[in-house]
């Protein structure tokens, strides 16, 4: 072992007779008559204060680790979060890794940072100075995060498979590509970018991120609706990325100062992709954003998306009319252009002719004509709507209504008898009918064309591999009670309310969440809302005559799911909070 490290660790030494309970009681995480009580049930029983502090839940687990790695004099380090440069990480090997309870998260000159269970051991230490090469600073960590950071780091083997590859992409100096195009068709870049895509068809990905930063590159995954960074790569590799994803999707491999959108095919073993590329530049260069659409998922059902009970039965009483405006609302990224998706699948037959123009076309719809919108040379949703008129259609899809001619020609032909669907960006379904009149609708036309308005936000599932069970806490439980009011579950109004969460397993990747569902408000347009919709009501004043004829709101749909276990208390929270 280096002299420095043999230094270090002798003086560590503990100078002074505290204790990990004094410096809790230091921090104010303790109280004085829980101080007592630990020391003398310490004193009487023989057990370590630490244990009995966390047998009794006095204190968290990483507060009582703080307050240890203070003791120890050694720094304490919450892994949760941090991202690990691929050259770091693969200083250790996994096995190594996983054995003894260690992660290398950073390096400082010449140390390697490392997270450890036990940072006192110096057999450990000493063995992976040898292995690494490098002096090792120690730092303490919680176990159960060491081991979760293994998980996500080295499980699915992106970082093993992408750094075989980045010796030999980082020779490639980025003043070649201007020269000589045909570098960037090498493998290594090939295969990082290969690497790249193959891990988020496996996770499920939706979107894959590669962002410039001033020293480095991080590629972030959007799984299930959260960003998760989860490798950094050298500076000097980012040009020949970002060359390699224009050469596959057709973009100008010179043009670095504007924005450029292009899209290509990737095939992983029987499963064949579609990914749109976007690129913008930013001060550190330029950052490509690829949206992930596989093209053998089918649209699920309106039941496999979540809507059920009243919803789902006012909404398919509403497809059943022939005419008529049918809204789909919510933020970007809420689920929207699914729900329509499942609508179109479930009305399309024979029968009757459906049109739609979207922007873009994320899923093909056997028996569905999809017209793809080009604002560039005029195709836009309103030139494409008039001419969707003089097509013989029964059904019209218009992606988005971002206009007041598109909002106008909609309204047109809903009212000359066709079935319109489309989407708005509204926070709830009553907030689209103010909308559309701030846009310039007339009042009486809106009143006669619209017919039902859905509202959606997606929520994580909990994964049912690691589901746990707990009594919520009194505060939870009485805000779950005014909230569904008398659509609480008769199980539920009597004694403790359960609530579920996932622990956290391999199969959802440490997450605890594992898919998605949607959680959705209904609101029918009846006779009452047409009334309010003349008098150019509120938006607060609609909801509320919606609820008193029997509209489930998104919140309460997402507690209802929260008691049924699908998610978690949190998640619908983060979507729906008012």
């Amino acid at each position: 072992m280096p002299q420095t490290a043999q230094v270090q660790f002798q003086n560590t030494a503990l100078s002074s007779s505290e204790t990990i309970e004094d410096i809790l009681f230091k921090q104010g995480v303790l109280s004085k008559e829980q101080l007592s009580s630990v020391k003398l049930e310490s004193i009487n029983t023989g057990s370590p204060s630490e244990k009995i502090i966390l047998d009794h839940n006095i204190a968290p687990p990483d507060r009582v680790a703080a307050a240890r790695a203070e003791l120890l004099h050694v720094p304490f380090m919450k892994l949760e979060g941090k991202a690990i440069p691929t050259d770091i990480l693969n200083l250790i090997p996994e096995p190594v890794a996983r054995r003894y309870k260690l992660i290398p998260f950073d390096r400082q000159k010449d140390q390697l940072l490392v997270a450890l269970e036990d940072p006192m051991d110096l057999q450990i230490i000493q063995f992976i100075e040898k292995k690494s090469g490098m002096r090792i600073k120690p730092f303490l960590s919680l176990p159960e995060d060491i081991l979760k950071e293994i998980n996500d780091q080295y499980a699915q083997n992106l970082t093993t498979d992408v750094t075989s590859a980045l010796r030999e992409a980082e020779q490639i100096k980025p003043q070649e590509t201007d020269e000589a195009p045909e570098v960037i068709h090498e493998a290594p870049v090939t295969n990082i970018i290969n690497q790249l895509l193959e891990y988020a068809v496996k996770t499920k990905a939706s979107d894959i991120h590669i962002e410039p930063q001033e020293d480095r590159t991080r590629v972030r995954f959007r799984i299930d609706g959260i960003l998760h960074e989860k490798i950094i790569l050298p500076k000097g590799v980012h040009d020949s990325l970002i060359s390699r994803v224009k050469i596959m999707s057709v973009l100008k491999i010179d043009e670095r100062r504007l924005p450029q959108d292009g899209r290509f095919t990737f095939t992983f073993g029987r499963e064949e992709v579609d990914l749109r590329v976007s690129t913008v530049p930013t001060v550190y260069g330029e950052k490509v954003v690829l949206r992930l659409l596989p093209k053998s998922s089918a649209a699920p059902t309106m039941q496999e998306l979540g809507l059920r009970g009243i919803s789902l039965k006012n909404l398919e009483t509403q497809l059943l009319r022939t005419h008529g405006i049918v809204l789909i609302c919510g933020p970007t990224g809420s689920g929207k252009t699914t729900t329509l998706y499942s609508i179109l699948t479930k009305i399309s037959t024979t029968r009757i002719n459906v049109l739609t123009i979207e922007d873009p076309v994320e899923y093909q719809i056997p028996g569905v004509n999809q017209v793809q919108a080009n604002p560039a040379i005029g195709l836009t949703f309103a030139s494409a709507l008039r001419s969707f008129l003089r097509q013989d259609p029964n059904t019209i899809m218009v992606g988005e209504i971002r206009d007041t001619e598109t909002a106008d020609l909609a309204i047109q032909a809903a009212l000359t008898g066709h079935q319109v669907f489309s989407t708005l960006h509204t926070n709830t379904a009553s907030g689209a009918l103010p909308r559309l009149l701030d846009m310039g609708a007339e009042p009486f036309l809106l009143a006669s064309s619209v017919s039902a308005i859905v509202g959606q936000r997606v929520v994580r599932k909990i994964c049912e591999n690691c589901k746990l069970s707990f009594e919520a806490p009194e505060e939870v439980a009485g805000n779950l009670k005014q909230v569904l009011g008398n659509l609480l579950p008769t199980i539920a109004k009597g004694g403790s309310i359960k609530l579920f969460k996932g622990k956290g397993c391999g199969q959802c990747g440490n997450a605890g969440y594992l898919g998605r569902i949607g959680i959705f408000e209904v609101l029918v347009v009846s006779e009452k809302i047409s009334r309010e919709i003349l008098d150019r009501v509120t938006a607060q004043e609609i909801e509320t005559t919606s609820r008193t004829e029997g509209m489930i709101t998104m919140k309460q749909d997402g507690y209802l799911k929260v008691l049924e276990g699908i998610t978690t208390l949190e998640e619908v929270l983060r979507v729906a909070q008012d």
